[in-house]
């Protein structure tokens, strides 16, 4: 009895593919009293958005959203947490969170949207509770309400027109080689920084880290093996090669000073 009462009182309206657009419809039952009622709507959503489990909805920060979002929401905390595995890249290993939501300690990435089949219910309806009044003419009969709704982006269509524009993609590489540019050069002054403060902080312990490292990357450059233990002894420095060695290598540094003040003068004077 009581659910054919209700059955009575519901009325329901649903909008199918053929549904012409309107601006409204009424709802009409006869009566004498003042009458409650639950007005319950359904969003169109468009694509459709599902509500998530409760435990998901915490752990990702979202209520209610379209399923590629929610995949990659999940992604971007499977990202966040390194939860990939570093072998079987298709696996993720699930932590504590994640294994008590989809019951299992790991699983592939593909599986991800059949997992979350089961965690996606359908979305909340707007809930609007009314009195229908039956008093006098002069009582209030309409009652507006505020409901958020998505709409596209109106500078969607322009942001894509300048994407596919060439001009556009070509301003756009051009910025990015700059940008190229400008991110080594900061690299080369950071690793300069880091060269000279070392050598500012210990002079001796750098110069001999340093010559280590030069010394290692010649032999690596010209094949030669060498005797670590005869270069070690201060002798092996003392013999006439190395007085030899010396001599070139400041009458080089010299030419080369001499060349680039020669430059120098030589762009002032034009």
């Amino acid at each position: 009895m009581r659910n054919r009462i209700l059955s009575v009182l519901s009325a329901q309206w649903h909008r199918t593919p053929t549904t012409t657009e309107t601006d409204g419809f009424q709802v009409k039952r006869p009566g004498d009293k003042n009458v409650r009622c639950t007005i319950l709507l359904l969003l169109d959503y468009q694509p459709l958005q599902f509500k998530l489990d409760a435990r998901l909805a915490r752990l990702l920060g979202i209520h209610t959203q379209t399923r590629p979002i929610i995949i990659g929401a999940l992604w971007q905390y499977i990202k966040t947490h390194k939860l990939q595995d570093a072998h079987e890249r298709e696996y993720i290993n699930c932590d504590k969170y994640l294994e008590q939501i989809f019951q299992c300690p790991r699983m592939k990435f593909a599986e991800i949207p059949q997992r979350l089949h089961q965690l996606l219910h359908p979305a909340d309806p707007i809930v609007i509770n009314h009195v229908i009044s039956v008093e006098g003419p002069d009582t209030k009969k309409t009652a507006c309400y505020d409901i958020d709704v998505e709409v596209d982006d109106p500078l969607k269509s322009q942001m894509n027109s300048f994407l596919l524009s060439t001009a556009s993609q070509q301003e756009i590489q051009t910025l990015d080689n700059k940008i190229h540019e400008t991110v080594e050069t900061i690299n080369q002054l950071k690793t300069n920084r880091e060269f000279f403060l070392s050598f500012a902080k210990e002079p001796q312990q750098f110069i001999h880290k340093w010559l280590i490292s030069q010394t290692r990357d010649l032999k690596t450059m010209t094949d030669v093996v060498g005797n670590p233990e005869e270069e070690r002894r201060s002798d092996f420095y003392y013999q006439p090669w190395a007085q030899e060695a010396v001599c070139r290598y400041f009458y080089g540094k010299v030419n080369q000073r001499r060349a680039e003040l020669e430059q120098a003068l030589g762009i002032r004077n034009t």
